[in-house]
């Protein structure tokens, strides 16, 4: 039996990190094997058919303003390799109570008309930071390192360092702008009286102004697919259902690579650390858990449930992501009468859905149950196939909400 085959490198866990690093290595030539314990690769960054058959939902992450602002993904072509962003007309919507919402536009001055009195100290917040952006992003989404641009750096901190909480009771007065950024801070999962929570909450309104909120299309697996496509095309080689155990069970390779959480690092490399190390992966703590909730629907959202600019983001997440449509419907320009809604929040309760029970019914019991969606989370996504034949985007946006939506309906036709 022969020697087992030796590598520059090995990386353990396809996540979008890993696949990053497996990509830098290859591309300076080096050999590149990339370890999977599932069946798909991807880690947070999958989709899968969550719900029924022939209906694709992404696992965990959806919305990918990050990865668009990028340095090192604007570096690597995956638009060749089957990458294609969609943007939204607005980024996100926060909802209110009262049936309106406060709108992050790619404008920060068309954004600043929805938040009444705070308009300007939105617009002083943002513009200055949104045209510093090319100078701040190496800095903030790059490797640690002495910052490029050390003023434009220090202007950032000086916000970014305080609470969510903090930052937005001191510079805005009104519910609208308030509510708007404590739910973009809210993705940092950390209570948002905690310092450092603004910077969250600036870095993805920024990138909301200067790049977008997109979404892949046909889902989150599209981001990992194009990256294994990339790798393998420059030599690389990915094995998936290789659950490591031990780093020890790995062939002969220079450099291993964890794309992994404390405690798997723990138990693969452990025997290899020093003692303090390892008792610091042991204390590690997870922070808050986060869930996501798929609801199947038999009918669109009622009109009366969402503000008419919040109905048309939902809409046009369902017309421009095709991994949304069941194959039934894919060959012409058709979309079902079903939605499925999806949301996550830090404090929520689940509702299962009752037999028979209409959309409205259900979905007027959800927002009762859950009086406040985490902006960011919410999006909409076909469901179930109807009784009823599919009809075209534009005859169910009609049937749906009576307007007329041209701009919208170009998308599927």
């Amino acid at each position: 039996m022969g020697q087992p085959r030796s590598y520059d490198a090995i990386v353990i866990g396809s996540g979008p990190n890993g696949l990053a690093a497996a990509i830098e290595l290859a591309r300076a030539g080096r050999s590149v094997l990339v370890c999977e314990a599932e069946d798909t690769i991807g880690g947070g960054a999958r989709s899968a058919e969550l719900t029924l058959p022939g209906f694709v939902h992404d696992v965990c992450s959806a919305i990918h303003s990050l990865a668009v602002a990028s340095p090192f993904f604007r570096t690597i072509p995956l638009e060749h390799h089957g990458l294609e962003w969609i943007h939204p007309p607005a980024p996100l919507a926060h909802p209110f109570d009262d049936g309106t919402a406060a709108v992050l536009e790619r404008s920060i001055d068309q954004t600043s008309e929805t938040l009444g009195g705070d308009a300007g100290a939105y617009r002083n917040l943002m513009q200055p930071l949104a045209a510093s952006w090319e100078r701040l992003e190496s800095a903030l989404l790059g490797p640690m390192r002495w910052p490029r641009h050390p003023v434009a750096l220090a202007r950032f901190g000086v916000r970014a360092l305080r609470s969510a909480n903090g930052l937005a009771k001191r510079l805005f007065k009104g519910e609208r702008a308030r509510g708007l950024f404590a739910g973009l801070a809210a993705h940092s999962m950390l209570p948002l009286e905690q310092i450092v929570t603004a910077a969250f909450g600036l870095v993805l309104g920024i990138t909301g102004h200067t790049v977008g909120w997109p979404v892949p299309r046909g889902g989150a697996q599209r981001i990992t697919d194009s990256l294994a496509s990339y790798l393998r095309s420059l030599g690389g080689e990915i094995v998936t259902g290789m659950r490591v155990e031990s780093i020890d069970e790995l062939p002969p390779a220079q450099l291993v690579l964890c794309d992994v959480t404390p405690r798997q690092l723990l138990r693969i490399v452990g025997h290899r650390l020093p003692d303090g190390y390892r008792r610091k992966l042991a204390r590690y703590r997870y922070g808050s858990a986060a869930f996501k909730m798929d609801w199947a629907l038999d009918g669109p959202i009622p009109g009366r449930l969402l503000s008419a600019h919040a109905r048309a983001q939902c809409i046009w997440a369902i017309l421009s992501r095709r991994l949304l449509l069941p194959s039934a419907c894919r060959r012409k320009p058709s979309i079902p009468k079903g939605l499925l809604y999806s949301s996550r929040n830090r404090v929520c309760s689940i509702r299962r859905a009752r037999p028979r029970e209409s959309t409205r019914r259900g979905l007027t019991a959800m927002f009762h149950h859950q009086r406040r969606p985490a902006v960011g989370f919410m999006a909409c996504a076909v469901s179930s196939p109807p009784a009823q034949p599919c009809v075209t985007g534009c005859e169910w946006l009609e049937a749906a909400d009576g307007a007329d939506w041209p701009e919208v309906c170009q998308i599927v036709k």
